[in-house]
């Protein structure tokens, strides 16, 4: 592929877009602060692939060609040549701003600026670029590898020629893109977030143990997965940032987060990257 691409973030989304673009055979950037980072990113991928491996997605060559198509830096100059950049960092406004005024600077003047945001205004990050044209949203779901949904976010200046190239550069990739429009949350947290707050409520309140709350959603709604585990898998954290995105961005006292949700946040049971959240990890 002719195509560049730089991951900005290391973490568990930024590895995962990694590697679904390179195991389409793009050369990949992955870029974090510290060599450790870095490691433990590339270290993730590599396990996930062993994983595809074992179940037979994929065969051992495409591992080995999926693995060689990624290099790991610490600088963003790093992303000086690429042609797509996407931002994967922690789900903080004042960060993502400064991460865009210096990808800007460096990044070649034709390239996308993408943000993998799944809260934040994309008309608000591209203000602080001399592009806004060339910002989008490409909100990835966790697993990266796996789910299949990117929602494509339009900011107020995003123009139809990036859009269409992120759409066809989703394709690629094996996923469905998905265009909305720029308002707080979008589609997917928009709706996702509110239900994971009143879970976290009727923990608090009493109404039901973690346990009896997923398990109403999985056996009742037919989710594969409980909106508590879904939170601790996501992380609390981010939820709580989520939802103060909304209840800021939208005025509603209805996205206020939940008294408990912030406690566990204080308390840094963030969910399965702490090894505690509304359960307990190893």
């Amino acid at each position: 592929m002719s195509d560049q691409i730089a991951i900005i973030g290391a973490g568990q989304m930024g590895n995962g877009i990694a590697h679904v673009f390179a195991q389409s055979n793009f050369p990949v950037t992955l870029i974090d602060i510290s060599q450790e980072a870095v490691t433990k990113g590339l270290t993730t991928i590599e396990k996930n692939l062993d994983r595809q491996v074992k179940k037979g997605t994929i065969d051992a060559t495409t591992k080995t060609t999926t693995l060689a198509n990624i290099k790991g830096e610490t600088t963003l100059e790093a992303a000086s040549t690429a042609t797509l950049i996407i931002e994967a960092a922690t789900e903080n406004t004042q960060l993502k701003f400064k991460l865009f005024t210096d990808l800007d600077r460096i990044a070649p003047p034709n390239a996308i600026l993408a943000t993998n945001t799944s809260s934040i205004s994309i008309t608000e990050i591209a203000r602080h670029t001399n592009r806004p044209d060339k910002v989008v949203g490409m909100h990835f779901m966790n697993p990266v590898p796996v789910m299949k949904l990117v929602e494509v976010i339009r900011g107020l200046a995003t123009s139809d020629e990036t859009t269409n190239t992120v759409t066809t550069l989703s394709k690629t990739l094996g996923k469905t893109p998905v265009e909305a429009n720029d308002y707080p949350g979008f589609v997917a947290n928009r709706i996702l977030l509110p239900m994971i707050n009143e879970a976290v409520y009727c923990v608090m309140e009493g109404v039901g143990t973690p346990e009896a709350v997923d398990q109403v959603m999985q056996l009742g709604m037919n989710h594969p997965m409980g909106p508590l585990a879904l939170a601790d898998l996501i992380g609390l954290d981010t939820c709580l940032s989520i939802l103060e995105v909304l209840q800021t961005g939208l005025g509603d006292p209805k996205y206020r987060p939940c008294p408990l949700l912030r406690k566990y946040v204080a308390a840094g049971w963030l969910g399965r990257k702490t090894g505690r959240g509304f359960y307990t990890y190893a």
